[in-house]
């Protein structure tokens, strides 16, 4: 689908003050589709840059959706689904990582820790990843607004 430039997200950054913010989110939607005469899931990763110019003025938010086979077998039980979701944006964020350094950053994933939310069986192990591999401690929801609306609306603007 739409593919992220992430050169032309990098100059953008480059060119911004040091008070510019950067979160970076993924979110997931999962649906099905007929191939070859059969019911097959997938799932569109969206994947968003937000860049808040000087911290206090407008953003710019860049992004891209993939889509991928989903093999979570059970809906209920997402892992698969939102750890892919977790790998992209560790992913995402290690590509820009020389950008990145001594600003504002934040890792939001679409992940709600509440145990009444189906994504709440992923909320330590996507944590301790990000953790891991990105030395951030990742905002999930209710703060993960780069995730839970950024991502989410981006998919619906490009259509």
């Amino acid at each position: 689908m739409n593919q992220l430039n992430l050169d032309e997200v990098k100059t953008f950054i480059e060119l911004q003050s040091p008070e510019t913010k950067i979160y970076i989110g993924a979110d997931s939607e999962r649906y099905q589709k007929i191939i070859n005469g059969r019911n097959e899931w997938f799932a569109d990763y969206i994947l968003v840059v937000v860049v808040h110019i000087d911290g206090c003025h407008g953003c710019k938010i860049f992004g891209e959706v993939q889509t991928e086979r989903d093999y979570d077998k059970r809906a209920s039980r997402p892992s698969t689904r939102l750890m892919t979701e977790v790998y992209k944006v560790a992913e995402l964020y290690l590509k820009m990582e020389e950008v990145l350094e001594g600003r504002d950053v934040e890792v939001h994933l679409d992940i709600n820790p509440n145990e009444l939310y189906n994504s709440s069986i992923v909320v330590q192990q996507a944590i301790g990843y990000i953790k891991g591999v990105c030395s951030v401690t990742p905002k999930v929801k209710p703060q993960a607004f780069a995730a839970s609306y950024a991502a989410d609306r981006f998919k619906s603007f490009i259509g």
